[in-house]
């Protein structure tokens, strides 16, 4: 802990440099947790896994848009993943949910947008599912869409998000960098009173633990007390749930989307998923009654994709041990607080909808960091 600490204080003689350069959590020296991130400290490290945007910023009103997460480079509906999904708090209209609860595999991208956007992105995703080679005879489709309430920032009755909107996000999905903030279906979302959005982060296991990689990506919507690395950060700023501004309401939602490359079965990733909520009450978040926090979970594990047609009555797949989990818990607690963390760091001010939504105050937060290191220092 003193070292982590003594790190933060020398990192601050040049931390403005780095905040021009860099909104990311750890390009300003704070780095949650025990675990390494992989490459690209994103969902993206886990390899197949895809993410695009369409981000919609038009007049004074229309502050939304959609995100897609693409599971694997081929034909998800016939090379189905296994997953699992479980509710935090159930405020919320994620679609899908039933189908991949009964039968534990998802079989379309993934998409996120605003809650009124959800029927819309429905349709798009049948439509290129059933427009991708070698699903012409397809007459069923479970599309996977979730979301977040961003009418606070954008006109959100005014249903502004197409089908070809969702296409494109689809169309765009690439591998590499995710960017973060306010695009897709961040663009208009709110976290801890501050603004909130698309975040991401990652954790590779030590190679004696296998070396298996967990990637979250995020779509920040609610509130809490906001704490980063521990600091608490909403209380010493003033803006927390039940202070006495009350500009943050508690309410709201979150979309966390955690892919790992560990074999793990739809049984074993509901267990990851339930973690993933610990790594958002890390941050403050307090799911309350009005919040739609939903988790899903995948793996992209080869030897697990379950085939559309299979000649055979039986699957033979080898998963996880129950014993090789914990690592993945880990992983999966520290990748999402990170994710939340990087989504408020990424995210810039934003007007929209007759209201100005303010970004996190970071040079207010790094001075809170410094007192906190020099108190420690002390003691």
């Amino acid at each position: 802990m003193r070292t982590k600490l003594l790190l933060l204080f020398i990192l601050l003689l040049t931390i403005q440099s780095a905040m021009a350069q860099s909104k990311k959590l750890r390009d300003i020296g704070i780095r949650p947790g025990v675990l390494y991130p992989g490459p690209l400290n994103a969902i993206t490290d886990v390899s197949g896994v895809r993410v695009g945007h369409t981000t919609l910023i038009l007049g004074d009103s229309i502050r939304t848009g959609v995100t897609a997460i693409l599971l694997h480079e081929d034909n998800i509906f016939q090379e189905k993943v296994p997953a699992a999904i479980y509710i935090g708090n159930g405020f919320g209209k994620l679609a899908g949910y039933s189908q991949v609860e009964e039968l534990g595999n998802i079989e379309t991208p993934i998409v996120l947008t605003n809650t009124l956007s959800v029927p819309v992105a429905c349709e798009a995703l049948i439509d290129y599912t059933l427009a991708q080679p070698g699903n012409e005879a397809v007459r069923s489709v479970n599309p996977v869409v979730g979301e977040t309430n961003d009418g606070g920032l954008n006109d959100i009755r005014g249903r502004h998000v197409r089908k070809e909107h969702v296409l494109q996000a689809i169309e765009q999905a690439a591998s590499g960098p995710v960017l973060e903030g306010n695009v897709g279906a961040g663009t208009g979302t709110i976290c801890f009173g501050f603004k909130g959005g698309i975040g991401t982060a990652s954790r590779r296991l030590p190679a004696k633990l296998s070396g298996y990689t967990v990637g979250v990506l995020v779509q920040t919507n609610f509130g809490g007390v906001l704490q980063i690395d521990g600091l608490q950060v909403g209380e010493a700023l003033g803006q927390y749930y039940l202070s006495e501004t009350l500009k943050d309401t508690g309410d709201g939602s979150c979309m966390i989307i955690v892919a790992t490359d560990a074999p793990a079965d739809a049984r074993n990733l509901k267990r990851m998923a339930k973690r993933a909520v610990l790594g958002l009450a890390r941050t403050g978040g307090i799911a309350s009654n009005g919040s739609g926090d939903y988790v899903i979970a995948f793996s992209t594990a080869r030897g697990l994709r379950v085939p559309y047609q299979n000649d055979s009555p039986v699957l033979r797949q080898e998963v996880l041990d129950n014993n090789a989990m914990s690592p993945l818990f880990l992983a999966t607690i520290e990748a999402t607080e990170e994710a939340i963390l990087n989504s408020l760091f990424a995210a810039e001010t934003m007007a929209g909808n007759g209201r100005t939504i303010e970004a996190l105050p970071l040079d207010k937060v790094m001075e809170l960091m410094k007192r906190k290191g020099e108190d420690d220092k002390k003691e």
